[in-house]
């Protein structure tokens, strides 16, 4: 097919958080089918508790806001080696709470924030490891939003913590470098998930968000997903502290 984009992903170890819904499982069953052993999380008891395409992939429970439980989740899944992390697990309004009580929003920053970076932290031997013969070095992926970048006065919790995330993105790749470990972020903008799905029942604000989009629709999870694999892939050797739009140009002045 013209255009189209094939990458080869075979033998590595890719782990995604939140892999079993939305963004997070088009990217594991985009990996999946460039040949990747991928690893996912959710935070229910296994997979049969999801009523998604999980064949040929390792699942394990996690949440993120468990701090123990974050710290053990290399060990724990049998990661001494990876090749790829993809932080893509997150949450808005936390315990169903208003993000403006400030429990909440700790609870918001917490989650999208603190559990990222703690995992990060926890894969980074196996990240170095993974580096020393890969090919364009190994990779983590943080999975950002428009939140970041343009005030949302319903989820300030998850907003701070996604703008956050994506100067930790930048500290990181900084810190890491030496060690070939690449570390990037995609913002994705407003894409037809079940997070997004709850708008179609208020029409004016989906319509002014649609408004909002040059492209004139939302996005497709399967187009974050070639985002992910490609700045995960040797194609993306030389890119490393940058976060990657992918937003039918929501960001455009």
């Amino acid at each position: 097919m013209a255009g189209s984009v094939e990458f080869d992903f075979s033998g590595d170890r890719v782990l995604v958080t939140g892999g079993t819904s939305g963004i997070g499982h088009a990217v594991a069953v985009a990996f999946r089918a460039a040949g990747a052993d991928v690893t996912v999380t959710g935070t229910r008891s296994g997979p049969a508790d999801y009523d998604v395409d999980l064949d040929e992939m390792d699942y394990g429970q996690l949440d993120l806001a468990e701090s123990a439980a974050v710290d053990a989740a290399p060990e724990r899944l049998g990661l001494d080696r990876l090749d790829v992390l993809v932080n893509n697990a997150g949450v808005t309004f936390p315990g169903g709470g208003d993000e403006w009580v400030p429990d909440t929003f700790d609870a918001a920053v917490a989650l999208n924030l603190g559990g990222p970076v703690r995992l990060a932290t926890a894969c980074r031997s196996a990240l170095a490891a993974a580096a020393v013969d890969r090919p364009g070095g190994s990779s983590v992926v943080n999975i950002v939003s428009m939140a970041a970048f343009r005030a949302n006065a319903i989820v300030p919790g998850y907003s701070a913590a996604k703008a956050g995330l994506v100067a930790a993105t930048r500290n990181l790749a900084a810190r890491w470098v030496d060690r070939g470990v690449r570390v990037n972020a995609v913002a994705p903008g407003v894409i037809d998930t079940p997070m997004t799905a709850p708008m179609a029942a208020f029409p004016e604000l989906l319509d002014a968000e649609v408004a909002h989009i040059p492209m004139g629709r939302l996005g497709t999870p399967d187009e974050v997903a070639g985002a992910v694999l490609f700045l995960s892939s040797r194609a993306a050797s030389y890119v490393t502290g940058t976060t990657l739009a992918v937003d039918g140009g929501y960001l455009l002045p």
